[in-house]
């Protein structure tokens, strides 16, 4: 397919394509890796009259790490989250996540910071930041708001990112606490049919699971968290804890796998990843 006709311009910096955004309003879509918006417009799903490319926005390309945060840039992309050696060391779960994203095309070219936004409910992205609490700082144009991660992902395709604004950072925890990223993954695609990040605090006896891929947006396992709250996580008590991973969820259900199956996958994977997060500590 072939994109209906629109008009191109690079932006240089985030004010500018603010700016832009504010003289263009729902005529304009913001570019960064394309792996959303080109698809989208060549099946004319989206048709924007201009297309604002922030891909050469150096200021939201980088990794750095200060008072025990790490600031991620929106246009980081998924290989250079997969392969920072201060990710590997302070935050391992994003490393872990980026590399089981799509193939090395994808993730060379990819961002987190337009998944996010993109907000796919097969997304991977969604359930690491969920799990870590991640803060996404916003830019507008009256200045900057920060979202916490269990109000970024609004639903289906939607996140808090509004009209008029751009994600500039993703902000996690420099955590020596032990984590694990894994999904049962639609074949061609490498999307998650159901994927889940655990994250366990053994100092505090707590636990963070996060799904994506089952329901209409990522979520909070809380019951399966509420299950180890305060509990040593052996195999039994994972087990039990595990069986709710679904509980209060509304399952998708499609031409990849049914609603009951998307459930059934949720409580199978919660309990493969709090076991190999258990297993790394």
């Amino acid at each position: 397919m072939i994109p209906a006709a629109f008009d191109y311009v690079r932006a240089s910096s985030v004010n500018e394509a603010l700016d832009l955004l504010a003289k263009h309003g729902d005529d304009a879509k913001i570019l960064a890796g394309g792996h959303s918006l080109i698809p989208a417009m060549k099946l004319r799903l989206s048709q924007p009259k201009i297309v604002i490319d922030i891909s050469k926005i150096g200021d939201l390309r980088s990794i750095s790490q200060q008072n025990g945060k790490i600031a991620i840039g929106a246009l980081t992309t998924h290989y250079e989250i997969e392969s920072s050696d201060l990710l590997k060391r302070a935050c391992p779960l994003l490393p872990e996540v980026a590399g089981k994203i799509g193939d090395v095309q994808v993730r060379n070219k990819g961002t987190v910071g337009g998944s996010c936004v993109h907000a796919d409910p097969a997304g991977d992205w969604p359930a690491a930041m969920l799990a870590l609490d991640a803060e996404f700082e916003i830019a507008g144009s009256s200045g900057s708001r920060t979202v916490a991660a269990k109000d970024f992902f609004v639903d289906i395709l939607t996140s808090a990112v509004g009209p008029g604004e751009i994600l500039k950072f993703i902000h996690v925890p420099a955590t020596a606490n032990t984590a694990a990223y894994v999904k049962f993954a639609q074949k061609a695609s490498g999307f998650a049919i159901a994927g889940v990040a655990a994250v366990i605090d053994k100092t505090k006896k707590e636990v963070a699971v996060a799904v994506t891929g089952v329901a209409a947006k990522a979520y909070r396992a809380s019951g399966t968290e509420s299950s180890l709250r305060g509990v040593e996580p052996t195999a039994d008590s994972i087990a039990a804890a595990a069986e709710k991973a679904a509980d209060g969820i509304d399952p998708l259900s499609d031409i990849h796998a049914s609603a009951d199956f998307r459930a059934h996958l949720a409580r199978v994977q919660a309990k493969r990843a709090l076991w190999a997060a258990v297993s790394r500590g």
